[in-house]
């Protein structure tokens, strides 16, 4: 089995949440919050500030822990084929946009960011983070844990 640590970030402004399209391997994309892979020896905490900037252009600032949720996605399932099944364990942080502007990532995955309607996100196809992270950020339960989002439809690994 494979295994990342990630770090995510949840900005939520009035009734919009910034998300970033991610274009895939196979040339589809799909909607995901700003966040990514904690390097080596770095903090979630860094991680996340680091991943905003890379990803959308916008610096940021933590405003609290939300939460962490655990994945395991199946071998079968993985956007890469013929690999082993992958535990990700992502750490979710409620981020403010302080500057900047928005703007594709440079060299990187993410096509555009952009602040969505939060009523909006059902209707788009996206990572099963963004559902997590959203739980996260509108109920704050004391365990930093919520219930497993189903995957299918228009809601991807």
């Amino acid at each position: 089995m494979s295994m990342r640590l990630a770090a995510y970030a949840v900005c939520i402004e009035g009734a919009q949440v910034l998300l970033a399209r991610n274009v895939l391997a196979n040339g589809e994309s799909n909607w995901s919050l700003p966040g990514g892979r904690v390097e080596h020896a770095e903090d979630p905490f860094d991680a996340v500030i680091r991943e905003v900037a890379e990803e959308t252009g916008c610096d940021a600032v933590v405003e609290r822990l939300l939460g962490v949720d655990s994945r395991v996605i199946p071998a079968a399932e993985r956007a890469v084929p013929g690999g082993p099944e992958h535990q990700n364990v992502g750490v979710f942080y409620q981020v403010r946009i302080t500057a900047g502007q928005l703007r594709p990532e440079p060299n990187g995955g993410v096509a555009e960011s952009a602040w969505t309607p939060i009523p909006d996100v059902a209707c788009l196809r996206r990572s099963s983070l963004v559902d997590i992270g959203l739980a996260l950020a509108q109920t704050l339960p004391a365990t930093g844990h919520v219930a497993a989002v189903p995957v299918g439809g228009l809601i991807q690994h």
